[in-house]
């Protein structure tokens, strides 16, 4: 059965990171007899520039339409002075909101191979192996700005973070359902000894636990996880929290594997196509240089494979080449720390396709660099 993916490359070194999960997917067809037909929309920078809205309802209804969505990166410091509904980061938004997609799910895992790559110490990241999980419609990002006003004869500027109740049950029940199938132990992320919203965050952790009794919930402050990250990361399974402690949590566990180019993202719809994106940035420094790490990218549509299509195999030998190539010492320059020569963008990925294809493959690519 064919499976219609919708590509959204977006800005900076998001063209070339798609490219490359692109290619791997379609080596997965070739492998395994599928057939996946890959339609590209417009999102971010490129479509304000294109068509005057970072989100063009022709990607709307072309992702609705599709099975899966694979999104690269979106900004820029070319349009960091628009007005804010002109923004690349508002058609991200607006895509979350159009296809409900209320979780975000990124996996932290430790690779033997990259230990060197982390600025943390061996014995400190070894087994480190959870997954955070993000709600993605809710708080700051999505409550009502005020704007900026005169009072007092100051300016002042007001956001708003607003939690329905239901929008913080069905991320947590998510949370206690993934720890059901992992090692049974979920860490639900707030503030509750300042902001309201987490109070009521806790309150429902607590109501959802009962009803997953081999399931052990443990509380954690914000700012004692981000230490508890870095200072002893195998004691997490599960990592719950609201929409703006988990973008900084899961950028922050980056340093596990030593970059941000590593880690791959799932995002969840409660109704619609899933998207599945690397968790990285546009990188304007290096966009069209094809020095970027396309791994994340590849990772992703692992995840994609696994999550949207049911197909674990195929998603099992997309992680086991990645890992090939990386226990082999090929390295793109944000890995490489000086110590090794790296690979560009293309030639990583090349490398990936040739370990997952096999021997046949490498015949046939031999030659292509040195």
């Amino acid at each position: 059965m064919q499976k219609k993916i919708a590509v959204l490359p977006g800005d900076g070194i998001g063209t070339e990171v798609t490219r490359g999960a692109v290619e791997i997917l379609k080596a997965v067809a070739d492998r395994y007899g599928h057939e996946f037909q890959f339609n590209y929309g417009l999102i971010g920078g490129t479509a304000i520039d294109k068509t005057g809205h970072p989100l063009p309802e022709e990607t709307v209804t072309l992702c609705k339409d599709s099975d899966a969505v694979l999104l690269g990166a979106v900004g820029g410091p070319k349009w960091d002075h628009n007005p804010p509904h002109l923004r690349p980061e508002k058609g991200l938004l607006s895509i979350r909101k159009h296809l409900s997609l209320y979780a975000n799910l990124r996996p932290i895992s430790f690779y033997a191979s990259l230990s060197e790559a982390s600025p943390l110490r061996k014995e400190v990241i070894q087994d480190a192996d959870f997954v955070i999980v993000r709600e993605l419609t809710g708080g700051l990002y999505f409550g009502k700005p005020s704007g900026r006003r005169v009072e007092d004869g100051q300016e002042t500027v007001v956001d708003t973070l607003v939690y329905h109740r239901y929008e913080i049950k069905r991320i947590i029940e998510l949370a206690f359902t993934l720890a059901e199938k992992r090692r049974g132990k979920v860490t639900s992320v707030d503030k509750a000894n300042v902001l309201e919203s987490s109070r009521m965050w806790r309150e429902v952790a607590e109501e959802v636990s009962k009803d997953f009794p081999a399931v052990e919930l443990e509380h954690m402050l914000v700012d004692n996880a981000a230490m508890q990250l870095i200072r002893n990361p195998r004691q997490f399974d599960v990592v719950v929290t609201e929409n703006m402690f988990g973008d900084i949590l899961s950028d922050e566990a980056s340093v596990l594997t030593g970059s941000l180019g590593m880690l791959p993202s799932a995002s969840i719809s409660s109704e619609g196509p899933n998207l599945y994106e690397p968790i990285h940035g546009s990188a304007p420094d290096i966009a069209g240089q094809n020095k970027a790490n396309p791994i994340a990218a590849i990772l992703s549509a692992a995840s994609m494979l696994r999550n949207s299509f049911s197909l674990e195999e195929e998603a099992k030998a997309v992680e086991a080449a990645v890992e090939s190539v990386l226990e082999a010492g090929y390295r793109t320059a944000d890995l490489a720390g000086g110590r090794t020569k790296s690979l560009t963008t293309e030639q990583m990925t090349e490398e990936i396709k040739i370990s997952m294809l096999g021997d046949e493959a490498i015949s046939q690519i031999m030659g292509a660099y040195a």
